[in-house]
Formats: structure tokens, C-alpha cells, sequence
């Protein structure tokens, strides 16, 4: 019979993930039901709500208390927990007065944490920046596999190559995160050439043993480097728009990765600029405020012409 402290700590554990039965807590600690009955006693006198429910589908259950109790989490949850608050910390939430608490909950959960579980925390969190804040339309999430985001920050970290997909070697420098979606800033040895990659669309990550030496950044502003590759191929549509107005005009009013801006006389500029739907180009155009032709493509010009007719037979007569 496993130590009295160890195991109800144990089945404090098991009752932070849902409802057991008595039988269902004796077979997963080992132990009687009786003493699952007196170690459910020792945590009502710490103070921790422990509910009972008779019946077929009754067992115990840990309710709210008054105070919150310590959370119990395995390696995979506390790696979460940590890596959601230090990317929330660095101002991906743009909620003002969350910083410091941000801050000292991050800095309590690195206290406790194994170092094998903090290597990978800190690791994601020295080799990455935030992009610009941005407002109005958001494109979808991009989901990242978490043992593929750690497996790159520690590569960035030890100046290690990578592996990803089929078989194409990386040096990887910096993860930039954006609205939500990362990007890894890499020298590729397939194509000789910097690349911004969307972290979503890699489905495998393997740490090599090659330390590279560091080449020279294709920008000293790695978050700029991004925030162009996506305006202009890191997205699945694009579209090239002529807008009336002076170049520098439009550039204040965008977002770096919204567009890239070339001016073409002192009342007009070239707008290119993407999105991952068409749709959400359209919110982009409409925001600016401005007077502009889209010279294309063809299926952009008649999304707006449909939403032309709409709006125009939506004002009554």
C-alpha cells in the first residue's frame, strides 16, 4: 500500500479530472474502499470540498471551495499551462492590466516545475517575439503541435538543425508569434534560402545533432522579415489593388502583414496584400477608407461586385 501522503495526493489528483465511484479510486490507487473513505475524510479536513452523490451514477467529486486549492497537474498540463501564460505575458491577449499577474503566475509555476519541464518553457519563450497588434477581421486559428513548437525553440536555443516533413534540414533562429499562429525564421538547406514558415503546416519535427554557425539574418527586425513574407506569399489568396491615395498615407493605415505598399505617383500606390479567404481581403479593402481598383484576381472583383448589389439593395428606396 503506497505512503498515506503520496496516495491522497493521488486521489486529490484523479478528483481534479472528473467524478469516481469508490470501486473505480480503490482499483486505480490499490487500495480498499475503506481507506479510499478515510483519505476522502483527511482532504474534507485540508479544507477540500469533496462531494458524494449515492445512486448508479454517484461517486465523490471535488466541488468549489471557498478558497482555491492546489492544482495537480501531470507533465503535459503543466507544459501547457506554462507556455499559454508566457505567450499571453509577452502581450498576445491585448488585455492591459494583466501583465503583472501574468508575470508572477508564470514565475510560480517555473519555481515548481521539473527542469526538464522548464528547459522546454523557457526554451519557447527566449526564442520567440510577438508580432504587431492588430484590429478589425482576424484570420482562423492555426493550431501547432506542442511537441513540434518545443522541439524548434530548442533547436533555436542550441543552435541545433532541424528535420521537418520530408526530410528537409533547417537552421532554425527565431519563432514569431502573430494573431495567434507561429512562424519559424529558418535558412533552409534544400532551397539555400531564408524562409518564414508557418509552424502549423509542418507535421513532424525532429531535433539533429549538426550545430550550425550562425549565418547572417536576412533582417535585423526578424518580426518585419515575417510580417512581409506573409503579406506577399503567406497567405492562400492574393490580391493587387490600386488605391487612391499617397503611398505613405496607406501605410500608416495598415498592418505591416496586411500588404506591401509601392507607390506609384504623389495620388495613388499598389497595394498587395492576401488573406486566407476572399472574403476577408474585402474586410481589408472596405477598412481602408479609401478610394481603389483591384486589379485582380478576377474572383475578387466579383465577391465585391455581389457585395456591391447587397449593400446597394439593402438602402431602401
Amino acid at each position: 500500500m503506497a505512503a498515506t501522503t503520496p496516495r491522497v495526493l493521488r486521489l486529490l489528483a484523479l478528483l481534479q479530472d472528473r467524478s469516481y465511484t469508490g470501486r473505480e479510486l480503490a482499483d486505480r490507487l490499490e487500495i480498499t474502499e475503506r481507506t479510499v473513505r478515510n483519505d476522502i475524510s483527511r482532504l474534507r479536513e485540508l479544507g477540500y470540498p469533496v462531494h458524494a452523490e449515492r445512486g448508479a451514477v454517484g461517486g465523490y467529486r471535488l466541488g468549489r471551495g471557498a478558497t482555491m486549492p492546489p492544482l495537480l497537474l501531470d507533465d503535459d498540463e503543466a507544459v501547457a499551462v506554462a507556455l499559454s501564460i508566457a505567450v499571453a505575458a509577452d502581450g498576445s491577449l491585448a488585455v492591459s492590466d494583466l501583465g503583472d499577474q501574468l508575470t508572477r503566475a508564470l514565475r510560480k509555476i517555473e519555481q515548481i516545475l521539473p527542469k526538464r519541464l522548464q528547459r522546454k518553457v523557457s526554451a519557447l519563450h527566449d526564442a520567440t517575439e510577438i508580432g504587431p497588434a492588430t484590429t478589425g477581421s482576424r484570420e482562423p486559428d492555426a493550431p501547432v503541435a506542442t511537441g513540434i513548437l518545443t522541439t524548434l525553440a530548442d533547436a533555436v536555443r542550441r543552435t541545433t538543425a532541424v528535420t521537418v516533413d520530408d526530410d528537409v534540414e533547417l537552421e532554425p533562429y527565431r519563432l514569431i508569434n502573430w494573431q495567434r499562429r507561429w512562424y519559424l525564421v529558418a535558412y533552409s538547406m534544400r532551397t539555400h534560402a531564408w524562409e518564414a514558415i508557418p509552424v502549423a503546416r509542418l507535421t513532424s519535427a525532429t531535433a539533429g545533432k549538426r550545430v550550425f554557425a550562425p549565418r547572417r539574418l536576412p533582417d535585423d527586425d526578424l518580426v518585419a522579415f515575417v510580417m512581409r513574407h506573409i503579406a506577399t506569399t503567406g497567405w492562400l489568396v492574393h490580391a493587387r489593388v490600386t488605391v487612391l491615395a499617397p503611398a505613405e498615407t496607406v501605410i500608416a493605415r495598415i498592418n505591416p502583414a496586411v500588404g506591401v505598399v509601392e507607390p506609384v505617383d504623389d495620388h495613388s500606390c499598389v497595394l498587395h496584400t492576401g488573406a486566407d479567404a476572399m472574403e476577408t481581403i474585402a474586410i481589408y479593402l472596405s477598412m481602408l477608407m479609401m478610394d481603389f481598383r483591384v486589379d485582380g484576381p478576377p474572383e475578387l472583383v466579383a465577391h465585391l461586385r455581389t457585395l456591391a448589389r447587397r449593400y446597394t439593395e439593402s438602402i431602401a428606396p
